[in-house]
């Protein structure tokens, strides 16, 4: 049994993260997180929680007032957006396009949602008229939709689809943990009314906390059903006429009242996970959302076009991949593939993904993702891969994708 004194002082080896998540972080961000904590109502600390708000309004691209986090991974966010939209018996609708739709199926089974799904085959993604027929044939309460699914690398299109929700009366959520950032999303724009997110992706910070979003017309439906826990209730408080919030530490309509101006506790914010928060949406601010949206496209299209050229397969509908992950399918003389990826992590120090379900062993995943999505990684990462392969049983042709990813770059330096 081991003693604790022989345990040593964290000293991870170094990595560069190119799976689907989480990946490098931001050097600002990781300074950020060791900066002295502040009492949860220091005026100092509400003030950066008001910031966190105006910050996030830009990344999301809204002029939702309810813009704020949600202590947890990205998960937390999802289960705190769909316990606090779905009442008892709700009807949902659930387009599933690969694992994570799954998982939104999941959540809103479990907050007790009468779940309806629709699926395409993993690789594809719905035409927008499917999902707004659906829409008009189910007329569901909500709408659950992920914007990008890394287990598939694909993104899913919704033009239209906030429009349609509207006519039937449906609440529109969207899981972006994978997307936002990297890829085009205006949630004003398309209509949503609630929408989650996570750092460890395009975003390049820790996971631990989830940004969400709020339209009012979510936030009144989330409103009535206030429950507000004993012990803090103020005096003159009306409860909700709905249906109590299933949750207590995600209950949304709780935490708004933490994020109002009436600062009434609920949890004890993660300090140091909220200045990540502020630090890497500063981060990704100061680049522009467009300058960082062009980045990802363009590091993938050049990570692409080396693999390719080294005679790889790209998986999946190549009109809606993600700009921040890509799907190559594993050849046939590397079995399942774990053997170079294990090559790649303990021989290179980098870190690829496989995927799940109908897809573990099938592809390997390659994340270009905020701080990991840049030129050298790319020119490290195939030429590591080309090595690898040649130990597997592969031989692309010399120097091939390292040549055909330089001249992708070749032509935007023109």
């Amino acid at each position: 049994m081991t003693h604790p004194r022989d345990i040593k002082t964290l000293d991870p080896s170094p990595r560069l993260l190119m799976g689907p998540g989480p990946v490098d972080v931001y050097p600002r961000v990781l300074r950020a997180m060791s900066t002295p904590m502040l009492g949860q109502f220091d005026p100092e600390f509400t003030g950066f929680m008001s910031e966190i708000m105006v910050l996030y309004r830009n990344v999301f691209q809204t002029q939702n007032h309810w813009t704020f986090l949600v202590d947890g991974t990205a998960r937390a966010g999802i289960e705190a957006c769909l316990s606090s939209l779905i009442q008892p018996g709700d009807k949902v609708l659930v387009p599933m396009f690969g694992r994570f739709g799954h998982l939104l199926a999941e959540i809103a089974s479990r907050a007790g949602g009468d779940v309806v799904t629709i699926e395409v085959d993993w690789g594809q993604v719905f035409d927008p008229g499917q999902i707004a027929d659906a829409l008009r044939q189910h007329k569901p309460q909500v709408l659950a939709l992920v914007h990008g699914d890394t287990s598939t690398t694909m993104a899913q299109p919704f033009e239209g689809l906030g429009a349609v929700c509207r006519e039937t009366g449906t609440l529109f959520y969207s899981d972006t943990t994978a997307s936002l950032t990297g890829n085009p999303f205006h949630v004003d724009e398309l209509g949503l009314d609630a929408v989650s997110t996570g750092l460890q992706k395009c975003m390049a910070g820790p996971p631990g906390t989830s940004p969400v979003t709020l339209s009012d017309r979510a936030a009144d439906h989330i409103a009535a059903r206030k429950h507000i826990e004993g012990g803090i209730r103020p005096d003159g408080y009306v409860q909700g006429n709905g249906p109590r919030i299933s949750t207590n530490y995600l209950d949304l309509a709780m935490i708004m009242d933490y994020w109002s101006d009436k600062r009434l506790n609920h949890h004890t914010e993660a300090t140091s996970m909220l200045y990540a928060a502020h630090e890497s949406a500063r981060v990704v601010l100061e680049e522009g959302l467009e300058p960082c949206i062009a980045r990802h496209r363009l590091t993938s299209r050049a990570l692409r076009a080396g693999l390719t050229a080294m005679g790889l397969s790209l998986f999946g509908d190549p009109d809606h991949r993600m700009s921040n992950v890509t799907g190559v399918i594993i050849p046939d003389a590397c079995g399942n593939g774990e053997k170079l990826r294990a090559e790649m992590l303990n021989d290179f120090g980098i870190e690829i993904g496989t995927s799940f379900g109908p897809l573990a062993g099938k592809i390997w995943r390659i994340g270009t993702m905020g701080y990991v999505c840049r030129k050298a990684n790319v020119l490290r990462c195939l030429a590591s891969l080309d090595a690898t392969l040649r130990r597997n049983g592969v031989t692309p042709p010399a120097n091939a994708g390292i040549d055909a990813a330089y001249n992708v770059y070749a032509e935007v330096d023109q």
